[in-house]
């Protein structure tokens, strides 16, 4: 429409030209009516009659460059800023997987300057433990490793939740007694070894679940990062769990009656299993159905996206690399936020009774 107005003005213009030449030939007094040259029908500039042609014709020029980019700022006013994908969107494809667990967009860089700002939150019954709140130190029996407790028994969890920053020649030490241990990497690559001449490689969004008192060691040459759950196996007399080593995109998606978010478990769902890990996935905009009050104690980690966590009565703006303590029966819900899907990894204890 406004490239049709400036080609109907600008044949008017030359239209008029022409008429003004033939009436200056003849030596006719009419020839001011064509002095004044309008944009359109409507609209004339009087003022400019006193300028020379070639004067006005510079004149309407840069008026036909000025409207030009008006239009131009407007149609891009109008594609909306959703239309083009974000610096963020493109980092985040160029980035491996759960890049964003280490280097969260609000990440504790940003917040140096606010001195004792923080995110986290610890309550009764729930936590939410952010990146700029992680203490890392080297972790027992480790080699070559430091860790963050963000879940332990102190803070009234029957479970530990630790993330483990494996260097160069790293290697793990073995959980106590009667503990069974799961891991999930996060970063890089470890070896799990068990046996003699038996070893697994395992890289990012591979895990593995150790029984209790099941001798093995992680181990890795460059750096690695990895979330570890370990737990107090519960016996059940007739049953006993098994190793475990395999990846997440390899397990089968579970229907979710009355839910729209994917669900995966990563654990057999036998009896011999106490507990088990789950992964979530929501499209941005997608929520729990259900607002969940139960017995079972949950360990979050989020690995991607954003959104909002209502634990108890607070809500809490969460992103990838927060973790989140729920204790039994504290009101929980989730929804998915921002241009990017969410997806969690989440502890829950199963197939034992709470006496």
């Amino acid at each position: 429409m406004f490239t049709l107005s400036i080609q109907r003005w600008w044949v008017v213009q030359k239209v008029r030209k022409k008429k003004y030449k033939k009436v200056m030939a003849r030596g006719q007094p009419e020839a001011s009516q064509y002095l004044s040259f309008s944009a359109s029908p409507a609209c004339s500039f009087p003022l400019l009659s006193h300028l020379p042609l070639k004067m006005r014709s510079i004149f309407f020029i840069f008026i036909i460059l000025g409207l030009f980019n008006y239009a131009s700022s407007e149609e891009e006013k109008q594609e909306g800023f959703c239309s083009a994908p974000s610096v963020l969107s493109l980092e985040s494809k160029s980035k491996p997987m759960y890049w964003k667990v280490d280097n969260p967009t609000l990440s504790p860089f940003h917040l140096q300057d606010l001195p004792g700002f923080t995110r986290s939150v610890y309550k009764r019954d729930h936590a939410l433990i952010t990146p700029e709140s992680h203490v890392y130190s080297p972790l027992p029996d480790w080699i070559n490793t430091s860790g963050a407790y963000l879940i332990s028994p102190e803070a009234g969890s029957h479970f530990v939740m630790y993330l483990a920053k494996l260097k160069e020649h790293s290697r793990s030490g073995q959980p106590l007694h009667d503990v069974e241990r799961f891991f999930f990497v996060l970063h890089g690559a470890v070896t799990l070894t068990y046996a003699p001449g038996v070893s697994h490689i395992l890289k990012v969004d591979s895990y593995a679940y150790l029984p209790p008192d099941f001798e093995h060691s992680i181990e890795c040459d460059a750096a690695a990062t990895i979330v570890v759950f370990e737990r107090r196996y519960s016996l059940l007399r007739g049953h006993v769990p098994e190793l475990v080593v395999n990846s997440t995109d390899k397990q089968p998606l579970l229907e979710t009656p009355g839910e729209i978010f994917e669900l995966r478990k990563l654990l057999p769902t036998s009896l011999a299993y106490d507990f088990n890990i789950h992964i979530m996935d929501f499209q941005p905009g997608e929520f729990l159905n259900v607002k969940e009050v139960h017995y079972n104690q949950h360990g979050l980690l989020l690995l991607e996206g954003q959104g909002i966590y209502r634990l108890g009565d607070s809500w809490y703006p969460v992103q990838a690399g927060d973790a989140i303590w729920m204790a039994p029966f504290v009101p929980q819900w989730y929804a998915a936020l921002g241009k990017t899907p969410s997806r969690y990894l989440l502890y829950k204890d199963v197939n034992r009774s709470p006496l």
